[in-house]
């Protein structure tokens, strides 16, 4: 799926990693004002061409005539920055003072942690009408439930991606890739990033990935450990190329990034279950531009412009009516484009980890200088 710059998800090239704890002492005063404020009371009727719009998304997430196609549809002038990371992201907008950012592309656990500072604006549901394109399941998440303070943008689990003629078998446990079978051992890749490193030990052990146990988390670390002793290389970017080129024969995988256009090539979501990331777009309290930042929300909510992400990213998007639009060759080419929200919700949704993140994070570090 490496058809845009893949460095939305980790610490440099990963972005859903362990949680954060926000800095809240480094707001000064600006976070506790913001999370003593009401929702904003914002006008149905504004003029939006008075408007301008600041928007902080990963590199080729939305598409790049977007902007100019908002202007001409609804006034406002859009300039879009670009962040690599989670993480990068929110330092910037808890670093205190105005950031200028309205509209900000993040990981829904890191949404939960900006609300929770009282950094977000509410989104105000009758100035995105659009809303009722989403699946209802999308309102069912974990870190925000009902879309209170964001709405989703993309969403996906992750998964066993692997080479059929160089497996020899059909995967379907996270076993299989923390104890490969002989033929495979030394052709399988793992993720680095937190969350995703934690996620197969997890769940083969049967604990939450939200799990915030000292004894779990050790347990889960020890596994780890001996996982790497078959390890080809944690990968977070190039497992697809590596599976193409019969580098490698088994890989962890989102499921969007696994390159089942190759024929030789699967994706399987292992038995144990795993996760429903979801990439959301959230209001800034701080932001000027209120009214203008809910008609972006519902501009890209519209079916036509949503389905891009689907069709460009091949992320599933929570949008029934885009999702209807995407095109049956590429529904065919990466079938799990055609998982259902159902099938995405019997899967773990990531939440903040709150203070617990820094036990990911050690965690990790130990694991991967070993």
């Amino acid at each position: 799926m490496l058809l845009f710059s893949r460095t939305r998800r980790a610490t440099v090239p990963a972005v859903l990693a362990a949680g954060i704890v926000l800095a809240a002492t480094a707001c000064g005063g600006g976070a506790d004002n913001a999370r003593t404020a009401g929702p904003d009371t914002l006008d149905p009727n504004a003029d939006l061409s008075k408007q301008t719009l600041t928007v902080s998304n990963w590199d080729g997430y939305m598409p790049q005539e977007l902007p100019e196609k908002f202007k001409a549809a609804k006034g406002p002038t859009v300039t879009v920055t670009k962040h690599a990371t989670n993480e990068e992201i929110i330092a910037k907008l808890t670093a205190g003072g105005d950031s200028h950012i309205d509209v900000a592309f993040v990981s829904g656990q890191f949404a939960q942690a900006l609300n929770a500072q009282g950094l977000l604006e509410p989104i105000h549901a009758d100035l995105v009408p659009n809303l009722k394109n989403l699946y209802p399941e999308a309102g069912q998440l974990a870190y925000d439930k009902g879309n209170t303070f964001s709405v989703p943008y993309t969403w996906g689990t992750t998964g066993l991606c692997y080479r059929t003629d160089l497996a020899g078998y059909t995967p379907d446990s996270w076993e299989d890739l923390l104890t490969p079978k002989p033929q495979v051992a030394k052709k399988v890749t793992m993720m680095a990033t937190e969350r995703w490193l934690m996620l197969p030990a997890q769940k083969s052990l049967n604990f939450s990935a939200n799990t915030t146990d000292t004894k779990q988390l050790e347990q889960v670390k020890q596994q780890l450990l001996a996982a790497k002793k078959t390890l080809l290389a944690y990968d977070d970017t190039t497992f697809g190329d590596r599976l193409k080129s019969g580098e490698a024969a088994l890989v962890e995988s989102w499921d969007g990034w696994c390159p089942t256009d190759d024929s030789r090539i699967k994706f399987v979501v292992p038995k144990e279950g795993s996760d429903l990331w979801v990439d959301t777009m959230v209001i800034l309290k701080t932001s000027k531009n209120k009214e203008a930042a809910h008609a972006f929300i519902n501009y890209i909510l519209d079916a036509d412009n949503h389905s891009w992400a689907a069709t460009n990213i091949l992320y599933k998007v929570p949008n029934a009516a885009a999702m209807a639009k995407v095109d049956a060759n590429v529904l065919e080419s990466h079938p799990q484009l055609r998982m259902t929200p159902a099938e995405l919700l019997k899967n773990e949704v990531p939440v903040d980890l709150g203070d617990a993140a820094p036990t990911y994070t050690r965690i990790a570090t130990e694991v991967s200088a070993a």
